[in-house]
């Protein structure tokens, strides 16, 4: 299958890096290439784009795309997570970028590859690695981990309220067999969750398997605690563009940007400012960005998108 992702929101990215065409400027979900190449579009002879991605598949497409826009070397392929850009950028011997966009959404092509393991609607292995060079799975998630820590990422990860249920019938299932393939897992799903409370518009798998990838990939835990050092390896009036795609990342990012905007923390009442807060940061948009309708129409992925944009002062 050829590796494809339809690039969300992509002007208003685009518009938000701010680009200059001899700017340094990280994109690091790489995928398809989607919003790279329009960066590398936009760049000069002095600029340069480094290209972040985790999954080799996605690299060698994208590389592949960027090499017919620009072949004068403008542009370095890392396979690498991005939970490491501060290494990254100190291996290419460069002190800040211009610009980072992270896209935190799974791209078409993971989840159109059956045996990639993400979706719920086909019988695959039961993989679920965004890095196929890491060992572990959802299988083992699954088939090892406890009945609680199960539970609770459902519960956490994946805001589904029959989540203890969903784990006492998976711990289960497995003392019979190992649960070994997507299918396996939504029948045990199915079966965990009430027939009266199966018939809504979405899959009843839907959240579980949401929580699950989110483990397996510490997709949460990444975001986290890279945040700091995005902004950190940003140069003064550099730009961060992160879009989310679900509200735990959106959570984190808001809240990151609350912390470092420089509002004072103390408790109500305090007759003085005691916590010194500094900022770091200005919002440039005072709320996330959708995806238009026109956007929606073309590409239903797009729909639970949200672009924050922020500016290192």
């Amino acid at each position: 299958m050829e590796f494809s992702h339809e690039p969300v929101l992509l002007k208003e990215c685009i518009e938000g890096l701010n680009i200059r065409a001899d700017g340094v400027y990280v994109d690091c979900t790489i995928g398809g290439a989607g919003h790279s190449v329009e960066i590398l579009k936009r760049l000069g002879p002095e600029g340069l784009l480094i290209g972040i991605d985790q999954d080799r598949e996605a690299l060698e497409a994208a590389e592949a795309k960027l090499k017919k826009v620009d072949s004068k070397g403008n542009f370095i392929t890392i396979h690498e997570n991005f939970e490491n850009i501060r290494r990254i950028l100190e291996a290419q011997k460069i002190k800040w970028a211009d610009g980072i966009l992270i896209d935190l959404g799974v791209s078409s092509y993971q989840l159109d590859t059956d045996e990639r393991g993400f979706k719920y609607l086909s019988d695959a292995p039961l993989d679920m690695r965004m890095n196929q060079d890491c060992e572990f799975t959802a299988k083992e998630l699954v088939n090892t981990w406890s009945e609680n820590d199960i539970a609770r990422i459902i519960r956490d990860y994946g805001e589904e309220k029959w989540a203890a249920r969903i784990a006492k019938f998976i711990c289960k299932a497995r003392e019979h067999y190992v649960i070994e393939t997507t299918s396996q897992l939504v029948d045990i799903v199915k079966a965990a969750i009430p027939a009266s409370a199966r018939r809504e518009r979405q899959h009843p798998a839907k959240r579980t398997f949401q929580a699950i990838r989110i483990a397996v990939n510490r997709e949460l835990e990444v975001l986290e605690s890279v945040l700091p050092k995005m902004l950190e390896s940003l140069n003064s009036g550099g730009r961060l563009c992160v879009i989310t795609f679900h509200s735990l990342e959106d959570r984190i990012v808001k809240q990151f940007i609350r912390d470092r905007s420089g509002r004072c923390k103390c408790p109500p009442g305090f007759p003085k400012c005691v916590c010194n807060a500094v900022r770091e940061l200005k919002a440039i948009t005072s709320k996330p960005i959708a995806p238009s309708e026109e956007e929606l129409r073309r590409n239903h992925r797009a729909r639970s998108a949200k672009l924050r944009i922020i500016e290192k002062i």
